[in-house]
């Protein structure tokens, strides 16, 4: 593959992951409601360390950057900051973008799964629907009437809050 290629398609992947209108309000619905559980610490765009993941089987880079990540209750770092985290979240959430394929997001569940994360959702706007995975071919759909449920985090709230105005 050219440089130039390379260069073409690294250019198109940022410019599919430019958030909208849509795609930032629903993710900061997501932030929001599962902040208000309070036994989780909420990062949004958060860098996970990808190194350790063989990159024939993974199309990734050094790190995956999720929409949401959940973690387990934990402080803030008061001395040097986290560029990468190497520890990885319960959940890793992405909200689908206009100008993204589910398929390219399912690519990116098989390396978080793989990287130990428990479970990941996939949030469309569009159809205003949540996926909740527990395996790469396991998972739950929820629509707009139904409430979400995630076992793993022990969550349950109204798909309609994430998609609220």
């Amino acid at each position: 593959m050219s440089e130039l290629t390379l260069f073409r398609e690294e250019a198109l992947q940022e410019f599919d992951d430019i958030g909208s209108f849509n795609h930032s309000t629903v993710q900061a619905n997501l932030a929001y409601l599962l902040k208000r559980i309070g036994k989780y610490t909420i990062s949004v765009e958060l860098s996970l360390d990808s190194s350790a993941l063989d990159k024939k089987a993974f199309d990734v880079k050094d790190e995956l950057i999720p929409d949401i990540c959940v973690y387990p209750k934990r402080q803030l770092v008061k001395s040097d900051d986290i560029l990468k985290m190497a520890e990885m979240p319960l959940t890793a959430i992405e909200v689908l973008s206009f100008r993204q394929f589910p398929s390219t997001l399912i690519d990116k569940f098989k390396a978080y799964f793989a990287l130990g994360i428990e479970s990941c959702w996939l949030v469309d706007p569009v159809t205003q629907t949540v996926h909740v995975y527990t395996a790469i071919d396991q998972w739950r759909s929820f629509s707009l009437e139904d409430e979400i449920v995630d076992d793993l985090l022990g969550v349950r709230f109204p798909v309609a809050e994430v998609f609220a105005d």
